[in-house]
């Protein structure tokens, strides 16, 4: 029997842990990239809400002539909301609580503008309003299906960078932590309830 040489040893040992470092490296590379296309998904239905916001507007206008102050909420925060724009590679937790507040906004202001079909019996029975109004809960729903997925990628993703031997490599090559969509501030807040006549 001949001995192995301890070069030949050696070299197999560093092949082997650089095979091992590449698949832990493309592993990475691999849920990173998953966490930046849920990001475009959570994006998109946002843009989608975006988008349905102008004919929801004109809609109402043509039947609230006098809630020029409620139009003018929605368009700014939509203004604002789409403005914002950010790289999922450089996601922090503060951009994201931006973002967020942004799309909040976004939202009470819907919230204010489809409220006033209240008041305005003919919009109510209006189709088009209808219509829009389901479209717009259809995407909200989405939105917040996307912002899940977005959070269980994210996990994921996170999970797989702090543990042990690939932090080593997340370390050394850039790999950070992606933050969570949290609850919104009106979420956290525990409704009141009274059953006083």
């Amino acid at each position: 029997m001949k001995k192995i040489s301890p070069t030949i040893i050696v070299i197999a040992a560093v092949v082997i842990l650089l095979l091992l470092g590449m698949g832990m490296y493309n592993g990475m590379v691999t849920e990173r990239e998953k966490v930046n296309a849920q990001w475009a998904n959570v994006e998109n239905q946002y843009q989608r809400r975006a988008d349905l916001i102008p004919n929801l507007v004109e809609t109402v206008k043509g039947y609230a002539k006098h809630e020029s102050e409620t139009f003018e909420a929605v368009v700014n925060a939509r203004a604002q909301a789409t403005q914002m724009k950010i790289d999922p590679a450089n996601l922090t937790p503060e951009k994201l609580q931006e973002y967020q507040q942004a799309q909040g906004a976004v939202g009470a202001a819907l919230s204010r503008l489809i409220a006033l079909n209240e008041n305005y019996p003919d919009l109510k029975a209006n189709q088009n309003f209808l219509q829009l109004q389901n479209q717009l809960e259809e995407t909200e729903n989405r939105i917040s299906l996307e912002r899940i997925r977005f959070n269980e990628t994210a996990t994921v993703y996170n999970t797989m960078i702090k543990k042990a031997p690939r932090s080593f490599i997340a370390g050394m090559f850039g790999f950070t932590e992606k933050p969570y969509f949290e609850a919104e501030e009106a979420a956290k807040k525990v409704p009141e309830v009274s059953f006083t006549k």
